[in-house]
This record gives structure tokens, C-alpha cells and sequence, in this order.
């Protein structure tokens, strides 16, 4: 069977290489899927018939690898589909009809398959390679009537090499079999087919790149063992700026549209490469000098509280990387404390939900919800306007960064979110070592490897933002369910994004946050439970609050230990710090 589709694929190759190249690629992703399909369908064939463990653990591997085939256009295509395909085998929570929805596709049949496989399971793990048939059906439909052009191809082809070192390497989609770097070879092997089509050249340098990548992949399969590093250095980082000159030199455009990542990125470590206006929503939000500048003021100023005593800065120091270094801060009324611990404010630019339970999706939202909350700072906007248009100064600021409008709530909200977006720098060491323009320890490097490996930190604190907002599209920020304990040792009782969904599977839920400028934010979590980053590692270690023994049924962290040994625990720590700004260095020593 496998002959006879490869035969068709050739086929397909030769009947359409007079075609144009775009629909030489849409010929060639055709063909793609029904091997894909195909793959699917001989796996259940193969539990239909009780075959061992290791037979369908192979034929599953590789309809995965399949899949990582087309992940390039499936993807950059139809994210819903694709979702339904490969998506995280965790519940999904749908905020239009407040449904929960179960998840679907290879990564829940990979946990029916891996470790071990359980025949008692039979009848569910065929349910599910049935949905899995029923969305790949789907997605060749769909593509059907889908139309590439070359400019959609290579911001495909590019996105594709983010999704590579953002999630494929760090296991993110092969949580348990971990053939994460076996499947990165094959996502580059697609890439190599689709982009062979735009070169006569045989000795093309971007495909020299991709021959010497897979080869590094070839000969470095272990997960654990795996120079992430040294493979995004050497190879991913020069394929990606290597598509982005040919898209230049074949003068096809780049698209002229605002993204959380920038269509002109070349690889996903330059300097200014996120777009902060991408995250604001709507024009009128947009950033100017003036407006950060006045939003500064404004943030210093206790005019924004009910009785002129508290500023935003009260509890944002700027000095302690805009938090307060307490465990959770002082509430208005001076006797009683807030409810959780004060997060960072650099680089929270790049979310697109605020606050530890994602309550709000704009930053001007949350300066709204902090002033008028009363245990914050008790303020209305309306009020502060009142007392600012008696301000000369103010009124000075607010005719320059606002000429044509009044001094409203609008103009208050949007000055500070404009200063807020303004505090995320891309200067840390890591981001230059990414850049090749400084050498990391040897312990900094064990420990970035171990951060998107073994660790498993960046399958939730995304490389490179190091926050829950997913890459490459970076469209969505996620929350997670650890299992936090309190100062007692006990479960938090705080419940989370429960409180704003009374979604069951968001019990205990919190937004995943960056860990940018970690070592200068103590304490952590959203209760300030840990004073060290010592703490914080023994806590994933060994499972989280499943691994604590809690009853959490709904916990997203693997409950597994991640049997780290105490040089991993020091070079894990050793690497975060790398993640400090140029800014803070000072603070540290």
C-alpha cells in the first residue's frame, strides 16, 4: 500500500512540474494527506485486528510523521482543523457557548498507545482514530478548494521553522513517545519538498541548510540528549533567514498586515521582531512617545487613586522589575492584603489575556480593573479626569499625546497601556546568544536544553516570549492547572479562571506568565508561595501538585517526576537567568 501511494506521489510530481509552482504545491499537499489518511486508516486496521503493542506503536509514529508532513500548510491554513488533528490532549473550554469540549486527534491516541497499550482500551482507541479519520476527511476537503500563492507559501514555509524550535523540539505535540526530534526531521523534510520547488539549483544554500539540519537530527535523536541549542544556532536560525532572503531575491512580497510576530521576522530572535501593537486590538490604542511618556506621569502619580495615597507604582517597582518583591501586596485599606501576588509588568505587552485568571483581554482593561478595584486603589477614571483638567501640566501632556481628543477615561487607560508596552526589551543574554553575539557557560547552555527538554518548561513558557502565548502565530495565551500549594502546604484554595468561567476543568487554573527577568521577581506564583527559584524547580520536579499528593484531577502539568539531579536543578536556574534584561543586570549582583 505504502508503494502505491509513493508511486501516486511521484506521479503527481511529474504531471504538474510545467505547472505553476503554487499549484505544484497544492498537488504535492494533496497527495500529502491522503497518505496521511491512509496511515490512519491502517492503524485501525491494525487495532481492529489485536496486533502487539509494538505494531501499532510504529504505525502510529508514522501517521504522526505524516501529519508533520503537511504541518506546514495545515496548520498556516486551517488552525481549527488542524487543532481537531494534532491538538494538546487536554479539555478546551469554548467561551461563546460555555461548553467544555474534549480534545481529539493524535495526541490523545498517543496516551492510549504509550507507554504501553491496554486492549481493554480497544473500543475508545478506535472511537478515536475514527474522529482522527472523520477531521483528516475534513481537511482534505477543505483543501480542495484551497488557493496558495508563493507569498503565503514562504510565510508558511518560515512559520513553520518557528513552530520547529517553539514547540516541535521541546516535545510539545510528543508529550509521552518524546520522537519529538524524530519529527522535527520530517516537518524539515517538508519544508526541503515545497521549497525545492522554487529553486533550479541543486546546491541551493537553503537547501544545503535543511540537508545538514536533518542530518543533525539523523544522528541526535535522543530527546533528553538533544543540543537545542547548537541545532537553533547552527541550523534553524540560518534556514529561516535563508527563506527570508530568497522570498526577497525571488521578489515575492511580504504581507503587509500587523501581527503579533512580524511578517518580515527572519528568524524568531531578532531584535523588535514582536509587534506590541499587534496585541493592543483596535487603532486608536496605538502607541506614540507622547502617550507612553504621559502614561509614565500617570503611573507615578496616586491621582488615579480614590484619596490621592497610591499610585500604580506603589505596588509596581521599577527597580524590582515593576513588581514589589512581597508574597502579595498591601490592600488600600493599609490592614489587609490583596489576593495575589504582583506580577511583572515587562513584557506582559505580549499576552492576550491579563491578570493571573485571565479576566481581561486588553492592557487598557486592566488599568481600568487595578484603579477601580477597591482593594487596589479604589479610584474611578472619570474622577481622576475631574482632577487632571485643574492640572496645567497635565493638561500640556494630554494636548500633545492626544491633540484632537478630551481628557477622558479613554486617554487616562490608553497613556498607561502605552507606557506599559513600552517595557519589554529583547536585550537579555539569551536573546544575544540566540543572536550569536555572546557565548553562554556551559551550565547555561545545559540549562536552556533542559528548559526545552528534559524540564519541559517551554512546553508551556514558549520560546522565545517565555509565556503561555502560543507560537508561531501567537494568537492565543494559555492558562495551566499546576496545582499551587499554600504557605501550609496544603492546595491553594484561590480557584483561579474558575471564578470568571465556572468551568470545572478551570478549577486552580492560572495564566501561564513570562519568566523574562525571573531571578529579580521573587517570590513566585500566584500566591508567593516559593521565595526561590530553587523552590520552584523541586516543585515541577516532582509533579506538581499531583506529585505533592493533591486530589487534582484536572491538573494540565505532567504529574510525572521529571527525575531531574541537582547539577540539572543548578543549570536549569543557572539559564534563567540568562533571561534578565541588560537594564537589571545591576540589581543582581
Amino acid at each position: 500500500m505504502k508503494k502505491t501511494f509513493f508511486f501516486l506521489l511521484l506521479l503527481f510530481v511529474f504531471s504538474c512540474k510545467e505547472a505553476p509552482k503554487t499549484e505544484q504545491v497544492k498537488q504535492l499537499f494533496q497527495a500529502d494527506i491522503t497518505l496521511l489518511m491512509q496511515s490512519v486508516v491502517d492503524l485501525e486496521t491494525l487495532i481492529k485486528s489485536d496486533a502487539s503493542q509494538d505494531k501499532l506503536q510504529k504505525q502510529f509514529l508514522a501517521a504522526h510523521q505524516n501529519y508533520k508532513r503537511i504541518e506546514v500548510f495545515s496548520e498556516y491554513y486551517f488552525p481549527e482543523v488542524s487543532k481537531a488533528i494534532n491538538g494538546p490532549a487536554i479539555p478546551e473550554f469554548e467561551e461563546n457557548d460555555k461548553m467544555i469540549l474534549d480534545p481529539q486527534g493524535f495526541q490523545v491516541i498517543e496516551e492510549f498507545l504509550f507507554p504501553t497499550y491496554d486492549k481493554k482500551l480497544k473500543a475508545e482507541l478506535l472511537k478515536e482514530t475514527g474522529i482522527l479519520s472523520a477531521n483528516l476527511k475534513r481537511l482534505n476537503r477543505i483543501a480542495e478548494s484551497n488557493e496558495f500563492t508563493d507569498a503565503h507559501v514562504f510565510d508558511a514555509l518560515r512559520l513553520e521553522v518557528f513552530r520547529i524550535i517553539s514547540m516541535g523540539i521541546t516535545g510539545f505535540d510528543s508529550p509521552i513517545a518524546q520522537k519529538s526530534i524524530q519529527e522535527a526531521e520530517v516537518s524539515l523534510e517538508g519544508i526541503q519538498k515545497y521549497y525545492q520547488l522554487y529553486t533550479d539549483n541543486e546546491s541551493d544554500a537553503g537547501l544545503k541548510i535543511i540537508n545538514q539540519a536533518i542530518k543533525y537530527l539523523k544522528t541526535n535523536p535522543d530527546f533528553n540528549r538533544f543540543d537545542r541549542a547548537v541545532f537553533i544556532q547552527n541550523y534553524a536560525n540560518p534556514l529561516s533567514r535563508k527563506l527570508y532572503q530568497s522570498q526577497k531575491n525571488l521578489k515575492i512580497p511580504f504581507f503587509n498586515e500587523m501581527r503579533g510576530l512580524k511578517t518580515n521576522a527572519q528568524t524568531l530572535f531578532d531584535a523588535a521582531v514582536f509587534d506590541e501593537e499587534a496585541f493592543s486590538g483596535f487603532p486608536d490604542y496605538k502607541t506614540t512617545k507622547e502617550k507612553a511618556a504621559l502614561g509614565k506621569l500617570l503611573f507615578n502619580d496616586p491621582i488615579l487613586s480614590g484619596n490621592n495615597s497610591r499610585s500604580c507604582a506603589s505596588c509596581h517597582h521599577a527597580d524590582k522589575v515593576f513588581t514589589d518583591g512581597l508574597e502579595k501586596a498591601l490592600s488600600f485599606d493599609g490592614k489587609s492584603f490583596v489576593k495575589r501576588n504582583t506580577p511583572t509588568l515587562n513584557n506582559i505587552a505580549f499576552q492576550r489575556v491579563f491578570f493571573s485568571d485571565s479576566r481581561v483581554n486588553y492592557l487598557e482593561d486592566q488599568a481600568v480593573a487595578v484603579i477601580t478595584n477597591v482593594d487596589e486603589m479604589h479610584g474611578s477614571l472619570e474622577e481622576a479626569a475631574k482632577k487632571i483638567k485643574n492640572n496645567k501640566m497635565y493638561i500640556e501632556k494630554f494636548q500633545t499625546a492626544f491633540p484632537k481628543k478630551e481628557i477622558s477615561a479613554f486617554e487616562i487607560k490608553n497613556a498607561l497601556a502605552s507606557y506599559i508596552r513600552t517595557l519589554s526589551k529583547f536585550d537579555s543574554k539569551f536573546d544575544q546568544y540566540m543572536r550569536a553575539e555572546v557565548a553562554f557557560t556551559s551550565d547555561e547552555k545545559a540549562g536552556f536544553n533542559l528548559f526545552a527538554g528534559k524540564a519541559k518548561c517551554a512546553t508551556c513558557h514558549f520560546i522565545p516570549l517565555t509565556n503561555g502565548t502560543v507560537p508561531p502565530n501567537f494568537m492565543k495565551s494559555e492558562s495551566e492547572v499546576l496545582g499551587v500549594p499554600d504557605k501550609n502546604g496544603k492546595l491553594d484554595a484561590d480557584l483561579g479562571k474558575y471564578n470568571l468561567t465556572k468551568a470545572i476543568i478551570h478549577r486552580y487554573s492560572f495564566k501561564t506568565p513570562t519568566i523574562r527577568n525571573i531571578t529579580l521577581t521573587a517570590p513566585y506564583m500566584h500566591n508567593g508561595v516559593f521565595k526561590t527559584l530553587e523552590e520552584v524547580v523541586d516543585f515541577y520536579n516532582e509533579g506538581g501538585g499531583k506529585g505533592l499528593g493533591f486530589s487534582l484531577e484536572n491538573q494540565t502539568l505532567p504529574e510525572d517526576k521529571l527525575n531531574l539531579t541537582d547539577l540539572e536543578k543548578k543549570q536549569l536556574v543557572d539559564f534563567m537567568k540568562t533571561l534578565t534584561d541588560k537594564k537589571y543586570l545591576n540589581y543582581t549582583k
